[in-house]
């Protein structure tokens, strides 16, 4: 979901269907999605409005 081209995301997207693609996005961790793609996603997948879309997964670390 964060590499490839448009028809790559419509190819995912028709062959798992959008409720297997949101539940990845619930289910991110860091790292996982750049910043376009991870807005992509959510406007694509209707988990946010414009402006609207949660910060990505970031790492944290212990001490």
């Amino acid at each position: 979901m964060d590499i490839g081209d448009f028809d790559a995301a419509l190819l995912l997207a028709n062959q798992v269907g959008d409720n297997v693609l949101r539940e990845v996005l619930k289910q991110a961790q860091a790292g996982w999605f750049n910043d376009r793609s991870w807005h992509y996603w959510h406007y694509r997948l209707g988990l946010a409005q414009v402006d609207q879309v949660p910060p990505p997964p970031v790492r944290t670390f212990s001490d």
